[in-house]
């Protein structure tokens, strides 16, 4: 059986790394520490497919260290044990740390976890863990704050096409195969922004005409190829990813009935409680957010049941709060007015905050007018005084609108009563 394409094209060295520029490109941060020769220790945190696996393998390649590497699905405290007396062995004065390489560390146990500790602290390993979670919530707080984190991000259009050329003309087996490629918009649709699973259809679709016939690839040819067995789920794979968007978009789109069967999918495949409970947490601020206040303490007290009362009674509470956030109204004004907000400080910068609301602790700062003029709200009628909260640039500048749903009806109302 020959070797799967995208294992037959994994990068081997930065040159042949496609995508993630903002980290290894020309300048970036992570590039500037693997030509150093001296890298911490790393998380990479990123959906599958974006070269997670093949950055560390490049990394360790690049600094010429020892390399181990394990799964959390399958490893225990005395493998991660074993790997650190190993490394103990390996490691020579002058010579790069070894790197052990934890893929999906965030399965990893708490015991498990602390068990790499002292070895990450005193430089007998160099840890790179990849994770398809946020590691703010899978990796014990000791063990993040002696890694660095970097995002690796889906690949955009320019990244698949660069890739699918990539494996047209350099792949051993494909270059000689005479193929033509009419259209591409439903291999890179299905694939994703997933590397692995373009060179995967890519495979499949090349795989299953004959060796010396020629291969003609349309947006048709793939779609056929692709005849997914609908009740496949894989927490760890592309199922998965599949379906949680399923699942957030049939919330947003007021569908219980959708939401609902999504849920279940997730539930009847394994999906772990907390995941779904932390996705409901993100569309209650994110989807429904001012339009109905009440559905994100409902989501954060599904996520606390959840951890009290355990599974499978769980599936329950993730029902109730599903149905709640689907037929809630929605608003994204929240979501909108950060990101605005976030690119007006990009913009303008760091500007100053004004004299009459800055903090006054000492004599000094109240010589020098910090805190004078403020008026106290609580002071004026109804509890409102006019007075300017931005700075002087950003004066009458607006961040939040309301939007078309009768919370913010109210707020709206209110607004233009105080300030006209």
């Amino acid at each position: 059986m020959s070797t799967p394409l995208a294992e037959r094209l994994r990068p081997q060295n930065l040159d042949e790394y496609i995508g993630q520029k903002h980290l290894v490109g020309k300048g970036a941060v992570l590039r500037k520490m693997i030509d150093s020769g001296r890298i911490p220790s790393i998380i990479f945190w990123g959906p599958p497919g974006v070269g997670k696996t093949t950055l560390a393998n490049i990394i360790a390649n690049t600094l010429n260290a020892p390399f181990y590497k394990l799964s959390a699905i399958n490893s225990g405290v005395k493998d991660v044990r074993d790997v650190i007396d190993k490394a103990k062995n390996n490691r020579f004065f002058e010579a790069a740390a070894p790197i052990l390489f934890i893929d999906e560390i965030h399965r990893f146990s708490k015991s498990q976890q602390d068990s790499l500790l002292n070895a990450v602290e005193t430089g007998i390993i160099t840890l790179i863990g990849a994770t398809t979670e946020n590691p703010s919530f899978e990796v014990i707080r000791p063990l993040l704050s002696r890694c660095q984190v970097y995002v690796l991000k889906e690949m955009d259009k320019k990244d698949l096409e660069s890739l699918l050329h990539r494996a047209l003309t350099e792949d051993i087996i494909l270059k000689e195969r005479e193929i033509d490629v009419k259209e591409t918009d439903a291999l890179f649709r299905f694939s994703g922004g997933d590397a692995r699973k373009l060179l995967n259809i890519l495979d499949l679709v090349v795989g299953a005409e004959s060796s010396n016939e020629k291969v003609t690839i349309t947006d048709k040819d793939v779609t056929e190829r692709l005849q997914e067995n609908p009740a496949a789920y894989d927490k760890g794979g592309e199922m998965h990813y599949d379906i949680i968007s399923a699942f957030i978009k049939s919330i947003r789109g007021s569908d219980p009935d959708a939401a609902i069967y999504w849920l279940a999918r997730m539930v009847a495949g394994g999906e772990d409680p907390k995941f779904i409970a932390r996705r409901l947490v993100i569309s209650a601020a994110e989807d429904i957010g001012l339009a109905n206040p009440n559905a994100l303490l409902l989501a954060n007290a599904c996520f606390e049941t959840l951890q009290k009362i355990g599974w499978p009674e769980g599936r329950i509470v993730l029902a109730e709060t599903t149905i709640y956030l689907a037929t809630s109204p929605k608003s994204n004004s929240a979501y909108l007015a950060i990101d605005a907000a976030i690119a007006h400080v990009e913009k303008t910068g760091n500007l100053p905050v004004p004299l009459h609301l800055r903090n006054a602790p000492t004599s000094l700062m109240k010589e020098l007018d910090y805190g004078k003029e403020y008026k106290y709200a609580h002071d004026y009628e109804n509890n409102f005084v006019r007075q300017d909260y931005l700075p002087k640039e950003l004066k009458n500048t607006r961040f939040w609108e309301a939007q078309n749903n009768p919370s913010e009806a109210k707020m709206r109302e209110l607004m233009k009563k105080l300030w006209e």
